[in-house]
């Protein structure tokens, strides 16, 4: 794929790429082929698209599978996809903000719909200013996609699929609902107009439940927010400062856990997590 035909399009339609939505067209057909392929797609997929652009990557989809839903907050490219796409009877194009329409109500029956109902898949390329507010938006819904292949920005993807000690409040959140990989790096010049940061494809592999077992979610992530909360910090003193307690205290505590006291919250994995949790959640009732 050549920027040339992107520009066409732009032009064709009167419209420009807008700053404000992180709007970046993708022009490598290599890329394209590595997320349909990162997919696993059949004529049984469900597929959202958030941010479909020129509606490149959605024509593509709706090629394969049995329904494409895509979700675009630009009406003028809603208006640019309904006009060009017509010809496409499985591809629905909802002109709404994805962070305010929850996945079950954008999917409403199809889900009931026998061929179909193998669950759903999310496939885009995320406008980077909000990749993480959709992720979280998918993967803590009601009804979780059974799988996402999205384009980020690749420090994101880097800090999402990263191992303990490299770990953050995004990663913890991210793996404790799916199983992230890095399938490709994608330099900027992949698209038009070029971002000022190169992306990566990330897959996540989203568990049926989490691989730790954790009774009250919100609680949990409390307490991970708090460790997260001075990440330079020794655990004995970032949690004391976001608990409120002595750090001789905390250290007991982490004691119980089988945590040292001077490791720091990047260290942790999701079951040290678990265990600081349990010792811990008592004190923010």
């Amino acid at each position: 794929m050549e920027t040339s035909p992107v520009k066409a399009l732009l032009q064709q339609f009167g419209l420009k790429a807008k700053k404000r939505l992180g709007q970046h067209f993708l022009v490598d057909e290599d890329i394209l082929e590595c997320i349909l392929s990162a997919a696993e797609l059949s004529r049984k997929d469900i597929v959202v698209e958030v941010g479909p652009g020129l509606g490149i990557l959605t024509k593509r989809l709706a090629e394969v599978v049995g329904k494409v839903i895509a979700v675009e907050l630009d009406f003028k490219l809603v208006r640019m996809l309904r006009e060009s796409l017509v010809s496409f009877s499985n591809i629905k194009i909802i002109h709404a903000d994805i962070l305010k329409i929850a996945p079950q109500q954008l999917l409403g029956d199809y889900l009931t719909i026998p061929e179909l109902a193998q669950g759903y898949k999310v496939v885009a390329n995320l406008p980077y200013y909000i990749t993480s507010p959709i992720l979280r938006h998918f993967l803590e819904a009601w009804a979780k996609p059974s799988l996402m292949v999205v384009m980020v920005q690749k420090e994101v993807g880097e800090a999402i699929a990263a191992n303990p000690g490299k770990m953050s409040l995004l990663s913890v959140r991210t793996q404790f609902y799916s199983k992230p990989i890095i399938i490709a790096f994608v330099p900027a010049g992949s698209f038009y107009p070029p971002p000022k940061v190169d992306s990566l494809i990330l897959r996540l592999d989203v568990y049926s439940k989490p691989p730790i077992e954790v009774c009250d979610v919100d609680s949990f992530f409390d307490i991970v927010s708090c460790g997260f909360r001075s990440p330079r910090k020794q655990l004995r003193n970032s949690l004391a400062q976001a608990l409120g307690m002595s750090p001789s205290q905390v250290a007991l505590l982490l004691g119980r856990a089988g945590i040292e006291a001077k490791r720091r919250a990047e260290t942790l994995n999701l079951g040290e997590w678990k265990e600081l949790w349990e010792v811990f959640a008592p004190f923010r009732k």
